[in-house]
């Protein structure tokens, strides 16, 4: 079986990539940049190059090809807006598997998309959702909430560079999932014939609000965080201003997407449906403790390395005496 993967350079495609290959599938990666994505050929996946935005190179890249994951979606510093990658490139790319006769489309949506129509991203997932569901492929659709690895950026770094860690309005419960899991369900799907025409929420074990999880990367990296709260009637006012210039209208659609997370509902399923269906078990799901505990961990260590090397170099330069001249 051949697979495309669509968006491999990203936080999550990159893992359905190496989970896909590792798993024995011939893995072919739509690519912008062969350099970029040099990496993915070193783990055994054969480039091709192309882009949603230019249908033209789609064709190309689904000769022979079984089954498409795709991954993509825009990013906050494309310069592409976020119907041009999330809409316009998407409808091109399952015209294009349709006609190219594929087996299985995969396709990574947000849970709740239905509830938030103002939002933009949240529109264009819950259309592109219909769209290929009445496309006549044979597709799997799973709505996730968000990723453990964007946890890092957003509050592990910032506490442990004592830097200000940004809370808006009332913080929504979400149910974050590391991308190495959603990779490990992604696989799956194409050998569970009764995952085929069905759409599946995909969420980790439990809903964390930002409290509680800057509280927990205060406990595991010992230092505390400086929490910023910013109105959300001050990012609306933002928004607004935006949309008033083309080059803000990227940045006012991903600011639109506040709305979701100070909204103060969860972002959250239950699973258990799931995981009977796939034959996974629970148990095999990473834990947002274990995640950041392992981060943490990691991170504390080196820290202490460098500190250490510091020190002795500190040490080796007081040791030496200086020359003294003789009269």
């Amino acid at each position: 079986m051949t697979l495309l993967i669509v968006g491999a350079t990203g936080t999550l495609g990159r893992q359905v990539a190496r989970r896909a290959i590792d798993e024995g599938y011939k893995v072919r990666c739509l690519v912008r940049s062969t350099k970029k994505a040099a990496f993915l050929k070193e783990w055994g996946a054969e480039l091709v190059s192309g882009d949603l935005c230019y249908p033209q190179t789609l064709p190309g890249a689904l000769v022979g090809v079984t089954a498409v994951i795709d991954a993509a979606t825009s990013r906050p510093t494309d310069s592409l807006t976020i119907k041009q990658v999330d809409w316009d490139g998407k409808v091109a790319l399952i015209q294009a598997a349709k006609a190219a006769g594929v087996e299985r489309f995969i396709f990574f949506s947000i849970l709740d998309a239905e509830k938030y129509p103002e939002v933009p991203l949240m529109e264009i997932k819950r259309c592109t959702e219909l769209f290929l569901t009445e496309s006549g492929l044979n597709y799997t659709i799973f709505r996730l909430a968000g990723f453990m690895q964007g946890l890092i950026g957003q509050y592990g770094i910032p506490i442990l560079e004592n830097q200000p860690v940004w809370v808006t309005g009332a913080s929504s419960p979400v149910a974050y999932m590391d991308t190495q899991d959603v990779a490990k369900f992604a696989t799956r799907a194409l050998s569970v014939p009764e995952t085929a025409k069905e759409a599946f929420p995909l969420v980790g074990t439990r809903a964390w609000s930002a409290e509680e999880i800057i509280s927990l990367c205060e406990r595991l990296s010992g230092k505390d965080a400086r929490v910023t709260r910013m109105p959300i009637n001050v990012l609306r006012t933002m928004q607004r201003i935006l949309r008033f210039f083309q080059w803000g209208w990227n940045v006012a659609d991903r600011l639109a997407f506040t709305e979701v997370l100070a909204s103060g509902r969860p972002l959250n399923a239950s699973m258990d449906e799931v995981y009977t269906v796939f034959g996974l078990e629970k148990e095999q799901t990473a834990t947002l403790e274990t995640y950041l505990q392992e981060y943490f961990s990691r991170i504390m260590k080196k820290l202490k390395e460098l500190d250490y090397q510091k020190n002795q170099a500190k040490k080796q330069k007081s040791k030496k005496t200086p020359f003294k001249q003789s009269s």
